[in-house]
């Protein structure tokens, strides 16, 4: 399966900015892309690619004042199979996980581990851990959590996700997360392309999505507690301990958003070689 991926956006800035994208498609999927992957950026200056501490492409680069675009598009192959999953995955003891997992069982920004701990030991302390307990947290955030976008707020936290019972894909993930964590589990969000592929189209524009990944039996697996079913054509561009760490762009000033387009579509090879 070949995948288009791009993305167009805009900004209104006042004065010239410092600014970090993370627009690449992530390092691991490098060996798929059948394009370049480049991020081209109108008028900008001194600009540097880099690899964060978790290993995702980032650009850092001065905005001039004035309007500044950021845009790609590139191809992907991608196998067209639905998200793994093992019902039979082991949960490892703590004192057995590889230390650079440790991380993942923490607090950070968005997953209160501390406020949340006896909140999922009375849910799921008594559900064999393992694939099972993961299952159970994801059908439980799933069909506890009212979607909206109406109800995004960029400083909604895992627990107050839990106490209003509303969010966008992020805040499912943040709470999935969380609970995850409180298990012993290591838990690390993602984000990347995810189109409609494989299932029915939804009447709204296209975005960048969200979903997380958990460590069991010796691998990372992906899970995602919005959709809750396995999907067809994910395109990961950046995994950290929650949203904090993997945003598309962190401005160091102000820079206003005035334009946004994702595209990401299932296109034939002959259409792809046009």
């Amino acid at each position: 399966m070949l995948i288009r991926l791009g993305y167009d956006l805009q900004f209104s800035i006042p004065q010239p900015v410092a600014v970090v994208a993370m627009l690449n498609v992530h390092p691991s999927r490098a060996d798929d892309l059948c394009e370049p992957d480049e991020l081209r950026i109108s008028n900008a200056s001194k600009i540097e690619n880099y690899l964060d501490r978790f290993g995702n492409k980032c650009t850092r680069f001065l905005a001039p004042a004035g309007r500044v675009r950021l845009w790609n598009s590139t191809l992907v192959k991608d196998s067209g199979e639905k998200d793994a999953f093992d019902p039979a995955a082991r949960q490892h003891p703590v004192e057995d996980l590889p230390s650079e997992c440790l991380i993942y069982l923490l607090n950070s920004r968005y997953c209160e581990v501390d406020r949340l701990s006896n909140v999922a030991t009375d849910l799921f302390g008594s559900i064999q851990p393992g694939w099972e307990r993961v299952e159970a947290i994801l059908n439980w955030v799933h069909g506890k959590i009212e979607f909206g976008y109406q109800h995004a707020r960029p400083t909604r936290t895992a627990l107050e996700v839990y106490t209003e019972r509303v969010g966008v894909c992020r805040d499912f993930q943040h709470l999935a997360i969380t609970f995850c964590r409180c298990m012993n589990i290591p838990a690390r969000y993602a984000t990347g392309y995810l189109g409609d592929i494989g299932v029915a189209p939804v009447p709204m524009p296209m975005d960048f999505s969200a979903w997380f990944e958990v460590f069991l039996e010796d691998r990372w697996w992906t899970v995602d507690a919005r959709h809750n079913e396995p999907r067809i054509g994910r395109v990961l561009m950046a995994t950290g301990r929650d949203a904090s760490d993997v945003a598309i762009t962190t401005s160091f000033g102000r820079a206003d958003l005035i334009h946004f387009s994702v595209i990401t579509d299932e296109v034939k090879a002959r259409a792809a070689e046009r």
